[in-house]
């Protein structure tokens, strides 16, 4: 009776071949998988290195300026929405608590690394291992201000995702914690960093970069990573359909 169950359940994952469209059980925020405390453990220690990853590249090509149609933006526009990606497939299969857990253990690691990787390779250029003895106040500010917009926007999107994840329109959870965590994270951070910045360029026109930055973010979001986002998790939930196939065949 157990296997014959899971086979539907399979079946029925199978039958969800919408792009990005959810089973009806994890829409309303069931998992169909119980998983282990060693599963999280490393769920946790991967989805936190892949953040650290996101941060660390983010901080780096944010000092680089670039212009498209005549607007100011940075290349951290382009990577930085994957953060978001990963935020919301782990609040979808593990659950709001381990998204949490996942900020809060990225947040000192990654202030520290962007610190030094921002130094060493400062406005994109290698400055020797010398830079990291004196201190750089215009990379600081970048790390700070790093810290205080990832810990704001992740929490915030986790919240919102959470808080519309039983919707049944599948876009709706990643759509809405996209825009309201971005733009509560690029606003965060562009002042902080850049607000009377040493940096005489980031100093006079960080508001239109924050701007141009959100917009081209939401736009990469909702274009690329929101079909990217139903992919993945029609492709993880087939996944883990089929181990809990196998786990019923194993114990039956």
């Amino acid at each position: 009776m157990k296997i014959s169950h899971c086979k539907v359940l399979s079946k029925q994952y199978d039958a969800a071949v919408f792009i990005g469209f959810p089973h009806p059980n994890v829409q309303k925020g069931h998992n169909m998988t119980q998983f282990s405390q060693s599963q999280r453990v490393k769920a946790l220690f991967w989805l936190s290195l892949f953040h650290l990853v996101v941060i660390t590249s983010s901080n780096y090509l944010v000092q680089l300026p670039i212009s498209i149609f005549g607007f100011h933006t940075t290349w951290g526009a382009f990577s930085f929405p994957f953060i978001f990606l990963a935020t919301d497939l782990t609040v979808r299969i593990f659950g709001a608590p381990l998204a949490r857990r996942i900020i809060f253990a990225v947040m000192l690691p990654a202030l520290f690394i962007s610190y030094v990787i921002s130094s060493l390779f400062y406005m994109g250029s290698w400055q020797g291992v010398e830079a990291l003895t004196h201190f750089n106040l215009f990379v600081a500010r970048i790390a700070a201000a790093s810290f205080m917009a990832y810990a704001l926007g992740q929490i915030l999107d986790v919240h919102v995702f959470n808080r519309l994840r039983q919707n049944h329109r599948w876009w709706m959870a990643p759509t809405a914690s996209t825009l309201f965590g971005n733009v509560s994270d690029t606003l965060a951070f562009f002042f902080i960093a850049f607000w009377r910045s040493p940096d005489a360029f980031m100093a006079a026109h960080w508001m239109e970069i924050a701007l141009v930055d959100y917009c081209f973010k939401v736009l990469i979001s909702i274009v690329f990573f929101l079909p990217m986002y139903g992919v993945l998790l029609n492709m993880l939930l087939k996944r883990l359909a089929d181990k809990s196939e196998i786990s019923a065949l194993q114990a039956g």
